[in-house]
């Protein structure tokens, strides 16, 4: 039997539930289309079918998890009905004491990865819990008895009344939409596309995606939580990009753990209503060519884009900064046509931006030999004290030449990070990226002592930033968002 912190409301299981919606034997299996129905029908959105009701959930207050299933007749799972509770239902729930929660979990481990921060919410609220085991069993079919209980608890957690009624609870409609979508997020702009030389939206209409990119996740990592990136959206921020170096200490130094802590950054950004850049962070030494670890990128982007292949918020960054003796022609291209390659083949609508050569400066070399595949954009990085109006006048000959460009990383200080702060020089870099609807990203969201930061040494972790905690770099950028 399932454990419910909220006890009481258990009984024979929610009788307003069963009576109009789950009848039947308790240890019946439920249907995706029947869960969120019911889901919809609290909330007084249901449609005049399931799958109007999903999409109504899905589409209306970003129940992302929705994206996930493929077939609404399918059995819904543990995780699964968790996942669309907490988004759908309680979209405001807080959450617990972190350690204490997943202590509780005995196989946490076994939960998706983008599903945990909502299953330790749903055992935090006293809206689902563990077996008498103490494990949750994320891959099970969800009972009715189950489902029906977890209705219940949600109802008590709404008000304490049942919302079955037609017509009735235009409260429970208020409490569903006070998480309401990002201004410039998925909700607003679904799945990206690059059109000509532009970065359009779903229905085809230009979009510029603003935000902040971490720093290494293997130092500063603890800085892309969702707190923080919550805070950069609320900013104006809608985008967020995670750099995952991989050397240095990155990637290849302890794969599993970094792929961890950057699968857990990008699910807090598609938590946000957000787009978020998966960046493979080449840079210097053997890195520094992309195609030295193309076995590893193709096995990793291939984990990557079939854990995200229906998740319109996420944007695959191939190689960011390819520098040293290589070349577009011999090295750059012949690797981000393998593993764009890898990624199309599971996950043929996402955006990729490809690194070019000379640090991601050279994309006019890059458009005069493009890729052939649809929904590409070439990088170009800049750090406003070392690059000028030579940079601009390359990326006006790649647009030139039909590139879309991506600025995925630049600074307000010189190219080393530190140097500066320039703050005029980058205010006509922002200025030139406004009139050419450039998207960007920012370096960094971190406090480590260079001018680059974004904020003061020791600043908080989790967002809500004052001038005192805000650098000159910070300051410009975040204000850059509004």
């Amino acid at each position: 039997m399932m454990l419910l912190a909220a006890m009481a409301l258990l009984g024979a299981a929610c009788a307003w539930a069963q009576e109009a919606w789950l009848a039947g034997d308790a240890d019946g299996i439920v249907t995706r289309g029947e869960y969120i129905d019911c889901a919809a029908r609290m909330l007084g959105m249901a449609g005049e079918s399931e799958t109007q009701s999903a999409e109504a959930l899905r589409d209306g207050l970003n129940c992302w998890a929705i994206w996930r299933f493929d077939a609404l007749d399918a059995a819904m799972t543990r995780e699964e009905c968790a996942a669309v509770t907490m988004l759908a239902l309680l979209p405001d729930a807080g959450q617990g004491d972190w350690n204490a929660t997943v202590a509780r979990i005995g196989d946490f481990d076994a939960i998706t990865g983008e599903y945990q921060y909502l299953v330790e919410r749903a055992y935090a609220n006293g809206v689902m819990g563990g077996m008498d085991d103490g494990c949750f069993h994320p891959g099970e079919n969800l009972t009715r008895g189950q489902a029906n209980a977890v209705l219940d608890a949600c109802a008590a957690l709404l008000g304490g009344q049942a919302i079955a009624q037609e017509g009735a609870k235009a409260d429970a409609q208020d409490t569903a939409n006070v998480q309401s979508a990002r201004r410039g997020g998925v909700s607003e702009n679904g799945w990206l596309q690059v059109i000509g030389t532009q970065l359009c939206n779903e229905a085809g209409e230009p979009v510029v995606l603003r935000g902040m990119s971490s720093h290494g996740m293997q130092w500063f990592g603890e800085f892309a939580n969702r707190e923080a990136i919550a805070y950069t959206a609320d900013c104006g921020a809608n985008v967020f990009r995670v750099a995952m170096y991989i050397g240095e200490g990155g990637y290849l130094s302890d794969k599993e753990k970094i792929k961890a802590r950057v699968f857990d950054a990008v699910d807090a950004a598609i938590a946000e209503d957000i787009y978020v850049i998966l960046d493979w962070h080449i840079l210097g030494g053997d890195t520094a060519d992309p195609m030295h670890d193309a076995d590893e990128a193709a096995a990793f982007f291939a984990e990557a884009a079939q854990r995200y292949r229906d998740t319109p918020n996420v944007i695959f960054e191939l190689c960011n900064e390819p520098n040293g003796n290589i070349t577009w022609a011999k090295n750059v291209k012949p690797y981000a046509e393998r593993i764009g390659g890898v990624i199309r083949e599971i996950a043929p609508r996402h955006v990729m931006i490809v690194g070019t050569t000379t640090w991601s400066q050279d994309v006019d070399i890059a458009a005069a030999d493009m890729l052939d595949f649809d929904n590409v954009m070439y990088a170009c990085h800049f750090y406003a004290g070392t690059h000028g109006q030579w940079l601009r006048d390359k990326i006006d000959r790649a647009n030139a030449m039909g590139a879309a460009v991506f600025v995925s990383e630049w600074g307000a200080s010189d190219a080393s990070g530190n140097g500066g702060p320039f703050p005029e020089q980058t205010r006509e870099w922002l200025g030139y990226m406004e009139e050419k609807n450039l998207s960007w990203c920012n370096w960094s969201l971190c406090d480590k002592a260079e001018t680059s930061a974004a904020l003061e040494p020791g600043a908080a972790k989790n967002g809500g930033w004052g001038e005192d905690e805000l650098t000159v770099s910070g300051e410009i950028v975040f204000g850059a968002f509004r």
